[in-house]
């Protein structure tokens, strides 16, 4: 009997059961003010450029409806836990990228903005197939090799004679059927999963610390094949591919999910050697390159002024823009896909752009939001590695567009017009709100009880 009163007075309560919210109300509110946010932009062109009402804004709005609901329910069914703040997100940027595209459409009389959501219709097709088939992310990381392997062969697709295809003297695209489609975009992701998964294999041997060297703790010698490699293939796909943005995006990814893995700044120090060592050989082996960074140093320059015109619209921007569809973003080059920041900086103004910054970052922070709660270490590193280069992407963008770093050529998720970048930046989504998914679900209750219960028997023995 006594000891009976002992375990009644030692043993703690029962842990209440708290199921997190799952937040899907909360993402179809979000999704209808964004919807309404699109729209609005939408119309706005038209009423600033043409003084009317668009005659297909009503179909414009049912097949964004449309397709944001199909993404919305399977989110429901396959993912009921994901944060219910990415999908709104995404669907708002590329709502202002249709609105950007097709004020560009009614300055240059095409039609783009129907074929971007065409790929965007495409991109949430792909979005669901990710949420189907991929019910566990950690079946990604089975096969580290091989798909370091695919990453490869598809950046160096473009490089074959018959399908490969240049446009504005980068080999990055190729041509199957009369269409093209970048397979550097796809190669991002699987060169993601990739790394993920080979760091956490080896992530033990890369934390340990070799010579210290003005006050840092460098890597061992043995230690620095991996970055060493995919220094020289990024070096490898700069020279023959004659394209800066990936080399530079791939690299900064790998070293950045490096420094996730083993906490160590000496990794990111570096890295950033390797980047500028890279980028004066660069520069004295490989003529674009050269190209680029005079005309970063001098804009004028530029026969085409691509840079030029770019800080020229921001500048007539001004802090609140010229209005939706009142300034003339299409006087600045390629404004549809590279150059697409500046020409929503000039009718924004700053405050404008700013807030699309920030929503890439509140993008970014709720990926690794998701890596900080997951369990295993590849999810993670995962989630860790896709929205930092995510954000790094947008980086290189906005800081090209700005004149802050040289232009590279890469778009701006989910904004510029391009199939390839919005197709796979919808599966990189697909990935991040899995992984979200696994960071927010509850527990299985058999590992809570057991616990529970171990405490307990522990308990007792101690009072015996």
């Amino acid at each position: 009997m006594s000891l009976d009163r002992a375990r009644a007075r030692t043993e703690p309560p029962a842990p209440e059961t708290v199921t997190p919210r799952r937040g899907r109300g909360t993402e179809l509110v979000l999704l209808i003010f964004a919807i309404g946010i699109a729209t609005f932009a939408y119309v706005s062109v038209d009423l600033g450029a043409l003084g009317r009402v668009p005659p297909n804004a009503l179909a414009y709005l049912g097949g964004l409806s449309a397709a944001t609901a199909v993404a919305h329910v399977v989110i429901r069914l396959r993912a009921p836990y994901a944060d219910p703040v990415i999908l709104p997100i995404v669907v708002t940027l590329c709502g202002l990228g249709l609105a950007m595209i097709h004020r560009l459409d009614l300055a240059d009389g095409t039609t783009r903005a129907s074929t971007q959501l065409t790929w965007m219709a495409i991109g949430v097709t792909l979005f669901v197939g990710v949420l189907l088939f991929v019910r566990d992310h950690r079946v990604l990381s089975r096969l580290p090799y091989l798909a370091g392997l695919a990453g490869l062969l598809l950046l160096v697709l473009p490089l074959l004679p018959i399908i490969g295809h240049s446009i504005r003297g980068a080999r990055i695209w190729i041509n199957v059927g009369g269409m093209t489609f970048q397979p550097g975009e796809a190669a991002k992701i699987i060169l993601i999963i990739a790394f993920a998964a080979y760091l956490v294999q080896t992530r033990d041997a890369l934390a340990l610390a070799g010579r210290r060297f003005l006050g840092v703790d460098l890597p061992r010698a043995r230690d620095l094949g991996p970055i060493l490699l995919v220094w020289l293939g990024a070096l490898g796909i700069l020279v023959v591919q004659n394209d800066l943005g990936p080399s530079v995006l791939l690299f900064g990814i790998f070293v950045l999910m490096i420094y996730v893995a083993t906490e160590r700044i000496s990794w990111i120090i570096l890295g950033l050697l390797l980047i500028l060592a890279g980028g004066f050989a660069a520069n004295a082996v490989v003529s674009h390159v050269a190209e680029r960074i005079d005309f970063w140093m001098d804009p004028f320059i530029d026969p085409q002024g691509q840079v030029a015109q770019s800080l020229y619209g921001l500048a007539y921007g001004g802090l609140l823009g010229t209005g939706l569809g009142q300034g003339r973003p299409e006087l600045t080059p390629i404004a549809e896909s590279d150059f697409i920041g500046s020409a929503l900086g000039e009718e924004l103004g700053l405050t404008g752009l700013i807030a699309i910054i920030l929503l890439y970052a509140l993008l970014a922070s709720r990926g690794l939001r998701a890596g900080l709660l997951l369990r295993d270490p590849f999810g993670k590193l995962l989630a860790a590695g896709l929205a930092a280069g995510f954000f790094l992407q947008v980086f290189i963008v906005l800081g090209g567009v700005t004149r802050l770093i040289p232009l590279t050529g890469l778009t701006t998720p989910f904004l510029s017009l391009g199939g390839s970048s919005l197709v796979m930046n919808w599966v990189l989504v697909a990935l991040l709100i899995r992984l979200s998914d696994a960071a927010r679900r509850p527990a299985p209750p058999s590992a809570t009880s057991s616990s529970t219960t171990d405490t307990a028997v522990t308990q007792v023995v101690r009072i015996r």
